[in-house]
């Protein structure tokens, strides 16, 4: 390796096998999405992987996911839907993370250690209280964009604050101590010198978070109108109660991975780097 160390074989075979095991359901989900409707019923993905002359294969699952999902309108509304509730969590938590790490007030602990309890909260249990607020019964917004903007924000804010506030205490104390020695203010420390140094950590809850708004199902079917409907839900609502539209499923899966592929291949390089520092100090 670069820093010296051998490389153990027992990782690396290990680590190939895992990859395998992953890789596995995604490959027969491909071959069955070019695969007609009849022959993907009478046998197993593997047989026609293996014997692909003998296979029906076909294109059509793929125009006709497109057309009878609408995923045009699907994907515009995904877009709208996942960018502020990536972004808006974010800069509020962002914030936090700085108060806890480098603010001194009441109840610190307490309050940090209350929002790492909310995160152990499955999110179903608020789906009732939420729509009486955000429904005819309260607020009225409940089908609008506003209405999924904030129940992303408030569900994501607790991971990124812990997140960012595990990752802003590894950054040198130092260099914010000279920075309010020099005169600056939170507000001007907060931006110019430990938002830049954070980008790792941001970057790694922003994709993350971004997946997780893209592939919801549920929060874009409850409050959400047909209308507006993200393309998560738009796929879903292609299965028939007996299971018609089945083989269309598997070729709207994939559409529907091409925006998450890209995010996450622009911003890996941010992953691991953002996740595990704070894990281990010193």
């Amino acid at each position: 390796m670069k820093d010296g160390r051998p490389r153990s074989t027992f990782s690396i075979v290990t680590m190939s096998i895992l990859a395998l095991l992953w890789t596995i359901p995604t490959i027969g989900l491909l071959v069955t999405s070019f695969r007609t409707r009849d022959d993907a019923a009478s046998s197993g993905w593997w047989t026609a992987l293996f014997n692909p002359f003998s296979a029906n294969w076909t294109t059509s699952n793929y125009s006709g996911a497109w057309t009878g999902a609408d995923l045009g309108s699907g994907f515009i509304n995904s877009i709208v839907v996942a960018i502020p509730a990536t972004v808006i969590p974010i800069m509020f938590a962002a914030f936090a993370a700085y108060a806890f790490t480098f603010m001194e007030f009441p109840f610190k602990e307490f309050f940090f250690l209350l929002i790492i309890a909310v995160m152990v909260v499955p999110i179903q249990v608020a789906f009732q209280p939420m729509l009486n607020i955000l429904g005819p019964r309260g607020l009225g917004i409940s089908g609008q964009y506003i209405a999924v903007w904030l129940l992303h924000t408030g569900f994501g804010m607790p991971l990124c604050i812990y997140t960012l506030r595990n990752y802003m205490s590894t950054l040198p104390r130092s260099i914010v101590e000279s920075a309010k020695i020099d005169g600056c203010s939170h507000y001007q420390t907060f931006w110019r010198l430990v938002v830049p140094m954070s980008i790792p950590a941001i970057a790694a809850f922003a994709t993350l978070q971004f997946l997780w708004v893209w592939n919801d199902l549920l929060i874009a079917k409850l409050f959400l109108n047909s209308s507006n409907t993200t393309v998560i839900v738009k796929l879903q609502q292609l299965l028939g109660t007996q299971g018609q539209g089945a083989e269309l499923l598997t070729a709207g899966a994939f559409i529907s991975m091409i925006v998450p592929m890209l995010v996450f291949f622009a911003l890996q390089r941010f992953m691991v780097r953002g996740l595990t520092s704070g894990a281990v100090k010193g």
